[in-house]
């Protein structure tokens, strides 16, 4: 039976089949007519059997499961973009997020950060650990870079470091939203499972954490104003933004932006200044 022609999964799964090299995969190369991987091959690469497989290409048997498209998924070796083109093809809808715990960020990213002269910017993964920051971040909010890696966490530094509190010029609302934002975040990267120990250990050192945690409030970090008192520069006002990196669901960047001209000469200087 032939495939038919408005069958986009099938046309996409036979598309991404031919791709594939079968020697550099334990394939026999041998009498083959056609590029790639044989429909067989995939199916047990994906442990599944040869005629379901048979069948999503020809676009017969009804919707896939995701557990059936994931497991195809890595059978044809396919990146996140393509998985998450394979799950709207399969089912109208992206896969669920797959948390990854990653404590770093690619050299374009970090060039990104670099290139915002003025305005602090960082990047966090989906548990609040720091992982990248520029110069301005290090100067005006938290010199990461001198601290264990284990405390470049935003929640340790809020609930845990009295310079860091100090600097919040209105800490009992800064951190409500950190432990909403917080969880929103941890959710929507299907962190849930990685952020017990931290909760319990805040909940443990922190009544206010706990208190704060048992609330339950929900908020988007989305974007805001955060005013900071700095030990030279006195009080800063700063709008920021919160952005998702794409591809990458586990990671967010924020950037903190001078809220007029006159923070922002202030900034310019001190910077200059510190060289």
């Amino acid at each position: 039976m032939t495939a038919r022609s408005d069958n986009k999964l099938g046309t996409y799964l036979r598309d991404r089949r031919s791709r594939l090299d079968p020697a550099a995969l334990g394939f026999p190369v041998s009498r083959r007519r056609t590029p790639g991987l044989r429909r067989e091959e995939v199916a047990q690469r994906a442990h599944i059997s040869p005629t379901w497989y048979t069948w999503l290409e020809q676009g017969r048997g009804g919707a896939p499961s995701a557990e059936v498209l994931d497991r195809i998924a890595t059978g044809l070796m396919l990146t996140e973009p393509e998985r998450e083109h394979l799950f709207m093809l399969g089912l109208g809808r992206p896969p669920e997020v797959r948390y990854r715990a990653v404590d770093d960020v690619s050299p374009r990213l970090q060039r990104l950060l670099d290139a915002f002269d003025v305005s602090p910017a960082i990047v966090k993964n989906a548990t609040w650990d720091v992982v990248a920051w520029n110069r301005a971040a290090a100067m005006l909010l938290t010199d990461y870079a001198t601290l264990p890696r284990e405390q470049r966490n935003i929640l340790r530094l809020m609930f845990s470091h009295p310079a860091v509190r100090s600097h919040q010029d209105d800490w009992n609302s800064v951190a409500r939203f950190v432990v909403g934002a917080f969880r929103a975040d941890a959710a929507r990267a299907g962190a849930t499972a990685a952020i017990t120990e931290l909760v319990d250990e805040l909940s443990r050192t922190s009544p206010e954490f706990a208190a704060l945690w048992r609330d339950n409030d929900v908020v988007a970090h989305g974007e805001g104003t955060k005013r900071i008192h700095h030990a030279d520069l006195g009080l800063l006002e700063l709008e920021f933004s919160a952005f998702s990196v794409d591809g990458r669901p586990e990671l967010g960047m924020v950037v903190y932006n001078p809220a007029n001209d006159d923070v922002a000469e202030r900034i310019r200087a001190y910077l200059a200044r510190s060289r």
